[in-house]
């Protein structure tokens, strides 16, 4: 694995992050939304990566792949509001699953491996010119 791998690895991992942060801000965009049922109310959303390794029949697939966003099995929160115009028949309404204290401190994370991943990006760009220059 070469130079050039550390462009296609930091690539798709800042790919994965940006995903990863876009996920985070449509959970925390929803953390009040109600819904009338529970199988209605919003439920934390988490990307699934998996590493992709180079192999003999692909040499050049290395990186991370983003496999899936799974939904949180979490309970919903239930609240008793009759008055409320998405209350059910019993007066309950639900809201999201999502915790903003656990989706701040993902968030934190996923900004944090993003920039780690354009370090890597930079000084491969860095290390890849002064080779260049060595030969003129």
């Amino acid at each position: 694995m070469g130079l050039f791998a550390n462009f296609n690895i930091s690539g798709s991992a800042i790919s994965a992050q940006s995903l990863r942060l876009n996920t985070i801000a449509s959970n925390l965009a929803n953390v009040e939304t109600i819904a009338g049922s529970e199988g209605q109310a919003y439920r934390s959303r988490q990307p699934v990566f998996q590493a992709m390794l180079a192999s003999h029949d692909k040499p050049g697939e290395v990186g991370v792949n983003m496999r899936a966003i799974v939904e949180s099995q979490k309970a919903v929160q239930r609240r008793y509001d009759p008055g409320h115009a998405l209350a059910d028949a019993q007066g309950y309404v639900y809201g999201s699953n999502v915790n903003p204290i656990e989706e701040m401190a993902n968030m934190i994370s996923a900004s944090r491996a993003y920039q780690n991943n354009v370090e890597v990006l930079n000084t491969s760009r860095d290390l890849l010119l002064r080779v260049l220059s060595l030969g003129s």
